[in-house]
């Protein structure tokens, strides 16, 4: 061997030997990597590695799943009263079902659904050989179209980095389902997971659930569906909004025939049987389910508003979690404050409409009665539809024009026939339509647990949604009268205490401006009587109440007010014991009044009493609230002074003899209420067991009665009153009695028992307004600077 052979260097020689066995390594290493991404590639998924794969269901919420189900709202006496959801879903146990429904589910979806254990590898296989061959076809079992639904395995924080991916997404997410399909397998038996399966999907129509489908689309339950129903249910969960039989026929048609087909293939149905109802039409009974089943009402409103916000603070969510919400309502009581109230303003309207027809003038007026000019046409200007409209032409005064005045049919609310009527009117007429109506609100309480009984918002929720009970807010006339009286008796007076009926002028400073106000009774006469305070408070004589604020301080007056559950801005002016200096709803002068029955304890009203949630266990239990915020004889003085209304001469409540309440001792107090022009009609009732306001008025300050008896508190809203205490005395099944109120608790040290002495008069004719004295002429007048609320 040469030298020169021998001087080759060792990158000359070697690579050719050792070639081979580097890429034999490298394929082995690629292949020892892919094996193990492969193996790991489901650990990677489930335990959503660097977030890149999103979250997988947990262990919880693989034995607990949650499936979105409606919340349903309870009487206090167990009556169903409103559900709230976003997916109509009733949850129904699997031996409710019919046997054809669960046949024509797994003849359609899964027929190897009994021989495998979430992932069907047969029927995978069969979907790659018909993409190959250009035929889409579906290869996921029932089971894990299950894991799809119940744990939304393609949107929210199940899709992480990777899910934005185009092809990468739907590996992932198949991914997902074929682990949770194996590990609801795992977990529950077939006939379980078919349960939840029938109980989760969408069938069309916003019924999610096959009790909600069944009743939706057949009116009937899901263990009474024949076998085409069942088929025609089933044949549209692929496509719900495609296969929906309601809008398109045809299509829902030719699906349900395809499932009948393959029930017959898979040996559920004979070949006779499958043609004989495949040659059936689709015959539906179809009602959707609103989001509140029953009749419509205002309270539900004022619950699903409280309910949401304390879902929000607690982490559940009303629409979905299933909750039971367990209310104070009597279905009972409401029903019988439903029906007084509307059959008494049913005839009130019927009055009012012909008091204006007799005067040739439409209902909106000023203080001399003239009709305001221009009053729809400035309305409209205020309303949602002149606003879009506006937005539309603007520019083209004509064009806008023409649209208010255009004319359609449409239903508007009638209190002939059943509720409904159409008409055809233009925007502005509609307007005035609405606008002749009076309304009402009601509500009642138990003032000792503060449970609200009765909840009355108004005269119709479907055509008028705004609340009266809570959401509205009037001048309360004189039946702020009482809270004058109260501070007093609690400040050394007593009932026997007595102020004379005289013309009175009141001074006091105004913003540093030395004023007057020179109150009137609403006769404007004045008897010169040195009346009680019982007597004063129970005809409502405006000249004593007024001297009375002027003796504890207006100051005072709002002190104690709130004290007992007045929560309302009050403005601190010598007329507010006559109720202009504040506006007040329904609930709250409920709830005020009840601090007199329940011996000086203020309970905040409540109308919810637990929430529970899907399985039954409380999630929350609300107590009552109460608190000692005047003593016991003061409270027991003022029920006292309360019933005056009915045992004094003149008494503003004595319309109430006319209604059936006066059996076993019955004992009632209260107090009327009527503001300027009649604009507001009030009536306060206090029983043994219950507290009751009523407010009857226009939409409008504007619209009211003038000058008539018809528009005070005791003849608008005393009788709905009266009415529906008869209502609950007559029900047997409430445990709601006629007797006198209890004795007092405590030594009643302050005199109470005394009389006015004066000639009874031949005929009593109770008042109540407040006229327009002097101290409103100078607010009108721009002379007194007050709040808008007033």
């Amino acid at each position: 061997m040469s030298a020169s052979n021998s001087s080759k260097s060792p990158a000359q020689t070697v690579p050719r030997r050792r070639w081979p066995n580097i890429l034999t390594r490298a394929i082995w290493g690629a292949f020892v990597v892919g094996l193990g991404v492969f193996l790991l590639y489901p650990i990677l998924v489930s335990t959503n590695f660097l977030f890149l794969f999103g979250k997988s269901p947990s262990l919880e919420e693989l034995e607990n799943p949650k499936v979105e189900q409606a919340s349903e709202l309870y009487t206090s006496d167990g009556v169903m009263i409103g559900r709230y959801f976003r997916e109509n879903r009733v949850p129904v146990p699997y031996s409710k079902m019919s046997p054809m429904l669960v046949k024509a589910l797994i003849a359609t979806e899964d027929v190897r659904y009994y021989k495998h254990s979430g992932i069907d590898a047969q029927a995978l296989l069969g979907t790659v050989y018909a993409v190959v061959q250009g035929d889409k076809r579906g290869g996921s079992t029932i089971t894990q179209q299950l894991a799809k639904n119940l744990y939304k395995t393609r949107r929210g924080e199940t899709r992480g980095l990777l899910g934005y991916i185009p092809v990468v997404s739907t590996v992932i997410s198949k991914t997902k389902e074929w682990l949770t399909a194996v590990e609801l397998e795992k977990r529950y038996t077939k006939e379980e997971i078919l349960r939840m399966y029938l109980n989760t999907v969408d069938y069309g129509s916003s019924s999610f659930g096959i009790k909600v489908a069944a009743k939706t689309f057949f009116s009937t339950s899901p263990d009474s569906l024949k076998p085409e129903e069942a088929a025609m249910l089933i044949g549209a969960v692929n496509a719900p909004t495609t296969y929906n039989a309601r809008f398109h026929p045809e299509a829902a048609l030719r699906r349900r025939n395809l499932v009948l087909e393959r029930m017959g293939q898979a040996g559920y149905l004979s070949a006779d049987s499958v043609k004989m109802l495949q040659q059936r039409p689709i015959s539906l009974r179809y009602q959707v389910e609103r989001h509140v089943d029953g009749p419509e009402n205002y309270f539900r409103g004022a619950v699903s508003q409280f309910v949401n916000k304390w879902c929000e603070k607690n982490g559940y969510d009303m629409y979905r979690d299933g909750l039971k919400i367990y209310t104070t309502i009597d279905s009972r009581m409401q029903a019988h404050a439903e029906e007084a109230l509307q059959s008494r303003m049913k005839a009130l309207q019927r009055s009012f409409d012909n008091f204006w027809r007799n005067r040739g003038s439409n209902p909106w007026v000023d203080e001399d009665g003239k009709e305001i000019p221009n009053f729809i046409e400035n309305q409209m200007k205020r309303t949602d539809q002149y606003k879009l409209l506006a937005a539309r032409y603007k520019g083209r005064p004509d064009l806008l024009d023409s649209a208010l005045h255009h004319k359609r049919p449409m239903k508007v609310f009638t209190w002939k026939g059943d509720g409904d009527t159409t008409l055809v009117l233009s925007p502005l007429d509609s307007l005035a339509y609405y606008k002749h109506f009076l309304h009402a609100g009601m509500m009642t309480m138990d003032p000792f647990s503060g449970h609200v009984k009765a909840w009355v918002g108004g005269i119709n929720f479907r055509f008028f949604k705004y609340d009266h009970v809570k959401q509205g807010k009037r001048q309360a006339g004189s039946t702020f009268k009482p809270f004058v009286y109260l501070t007093a008796i609690d400040n050394g007076y007593s009932p026997c205490d007595r102020i004379r009926d005289q013309h009175v002028t009141i001074k006091y400073v105004e913003n540093g401006q030395d004023m007057e106000w020179k109150p009137d009774n609403v006769t404007r006469e004045y008897t010169g009587i040195n009346m009680t305070l019982r007597t004063a408070m129970a005809r409502s004589i405006n000249s004593v109440t007024a001297q009375l604020t002027e003796l504890v301080g207006w100051e005072n007056v709002v002190k104690y007010a709130h004290k007992v559950g007045i929560q309302s801005t009050l403005l601190p002016v010598p007329s507010i014991g006559l109720g202009s200096a504040g506006d007040v709803n329904v609930y709250e002068m409920v709830g005020a009044y009840s601090t007199f029955v329940n011996t000086g304890f203020r309970t905040e009203p409540m109308y919810i009493t637990r929430i529970e949630d899907r399985n039954g266990n409380v999630i929350k239990q609300f107590d009552p609230v109460q608190k000692r915020v005047i003593p016991a004889e003061t409270a027991w003085l003022m029920l006292y002074m309360l019933r005056g209304g009915m045992d004094e001469p003149g008494g503003t409540s004595q319309g109430l003899w006319d209604y059936e309440l006066w059996k076993k001792n019955n004992q009632i107090g209260g107090k009327t209420g009527t503001t300027s022009n009649y604009s507001d009609g009030w009536y306060m009732g206090v029983t043994k067991d219950l507290v009751t306001g009523v407010w009857v008025g226009g939409e409008d300050r504007s619209i009211h009665f003038f000058r008539s008896q018809q528009g005070e508190g005791g003849r608008m809203a005393l009788p709905i009153f009266g009415t529906y205490m008869e209502k609950l005395y007559q029900d047997r099944n409430l445990d709601i009695t006629m007797g006198p109120f209890p004795k007092p608790t405590v030594k009643i040290s302050k005199k109470y028992v005394c009389y006015t002495e004066e000639p009874r008069p031949k005929r009593a004719e109770p008042v109540d307004s407040i006229v327009v004295d002097n101290l409103l002429e100078q607010i009108n007048s721009g002379a007194v600077a007050v709040p808008d609320s007033l």
